[in-house]
């Protein structure tokens, strides 16, 4: 077996054991009125935890090997990466807080982060001159931590907010939270789609003239948008309905943005089939399990991860990755796509930190906050790098 294959075995293994660790966790919630059965369920769920990630540090050894250089320079090896952060972060909060109630919700978050990564190219390929450096290492990892630590508060919050929110009528809140409940809808849609047609092994080509050069596109879902002036030359396949708005440049900009109709059309299906089978909103669905919930302690967790993730993401995110782009661009600071996010990142949790600490937004104003903050950290990684062009268009 080459280190490629043992490799991906070990991510699949590391997948699985995770969906392990969150029956787990479901199981202390179901018997958590028996104490002692409730902490053996609890040191199996984290053991097991720790074992996936242990299954995931060796993918990340073994891809690095393979491939020669850090395993997080495209798509699949940062959202990976950024998983496996995740776990983590949520590992050491656990330890710190011991709310089993956080591997309920994080755990699945991991899970769709993975299986959202697993979508893209998988393949290893050479650096393109811009990513050999050590700064690689050092900048991309410190982001994927930095947001990693960041995304644990979403959870906490997200806990918080379910359990407090009276569910009992239709309110603005109530709202908010099934806004929410059907992004992780979409980003799942987007796993489920994507595997079924990767599973029919879709491709269809379309060819279209750039300044009379001839190109071709491929698309690995059907076409609901297409290049401007493209042809689809494959045979039996679907040709695009609409075409892809001007102002969207860059070559991969029509599959980008047909990928992300797909996701949100398939979330929205999916979150309407859970709305009709639980005769109720998805968050009241869920309420009634976090009954033993301590909203002072989620509030604290929620509080901590900020406080822990917004400097590591500070100095991954602006300080390594100015010094970065002064030596692979020239210059400390443009207004690339992802550097405009990655400020509003900064300056999102810098307001978050100074309303708590200043301005005594504790509860559910902190937990709505950090909500927020994931949602921007989520749109700079899903809608940054699928719909914007820019310099960070490689990864």
């Amino acid at each position: 077996m080459d280190l490629l294959s043992l490799s991906s075995g070990l991510l699949y293994t590391a997948f699985v054991i995770y969906l392990i660790a969150f029956v787990f966790f479901a199981a202390t919630i179901k018997d958590k009125q028996q104490e002692k059965q409730f902490t053996l369920m609890n040191k199996i769920a984290i053991s097991t935890t720790i074992l996936g990630f242990i299954a995931q540090v060796g993918y990340f050894i073994t891809r690095w090997m393979a491939s020669g250089h850090a395993p997080v320079s495209n798509m699949f090896e940062f959202v990976t990466f950024f998983g496996m952060m995740l776990v983590l972060a949520f590992t050491i909060l656990y330890f710190i807080y011991r709310i089993e109630l956080l591997g309920l919700f994080a755990l699945p978050v991991a899970l769709l982060i993975i299986g959202y990564a697993s979508m893209y190219p998988k393949e290893v390929s050479p650096l393109v001159p811009s990513l050999k450096s050590h700064w690689l290492y050092i900048h991309v990892t410190t982001v994927a931590l930095g947001e990693a630590i960041l995304a644990v508060s979403f959870v906490a919050g997200i806990i918080y907010l379910i359990h407090q929110i009276n569910q009992s009528k239709t309110t603005v809140k109530t709202t908010w939270l099934e806004i929410i409940m059907y992004a992780i809808c979409a980003t799942l849609g987007f796993v489920i789609i994507t595997t079924i047609f990767s599973s029919m092994d879709y491709n269809a080509t379309f060819s279209y003239a750039v300044d009379e050069e001839e190109m071709t596109l491929e698309y690995q879902l059907p076409a609901w948008f297409g290049p401007e002036n493209g042809e689809l030359v494959t045979d039996d396949k679907m040709d695009a309905v609409f075409t892809t708005p001007g102002w969207m440049h860059g070559a991969e900009a029509p599959r980008k943005l047909n990928t992300l109709v797909w996701s949100l059309t398939a979330g929205l299906l999916l979150y309407l089939i859970l709305r009709i089978s639980l005769r109720k909103r998805i968050a009241a669905a869920i309420q009634p399990l976090l009954k033993k919930a301590n909203p002072e302690l989620l509030d604290e967790a929620c509080y901590r991860a900020v406080a822990i993730g917004f400097p590591v993401f500070t100095l991954g995110g602006l300080i390594f990755a100015a010094i970065w782009a002064q030596e692979a661009w020239n210059r400390y600071w443009g207004w690339d796509p992802k550097e405009v996010w990655a400020l509003i990142t900064f300056f999102f949790y810098a307001i978050f930190l100074h309303l708590r600490l200043s301005r005594g937004w504790h509860g559910e104003k902190s937990a709505w906050l950090a909500a927020i903050g994931f949602a921007i950290i989520m749109f700079n990684l899903i809608v940054v790098n699928l719909v914007l062009a820019g310099l960070h268009s490689y990864a």
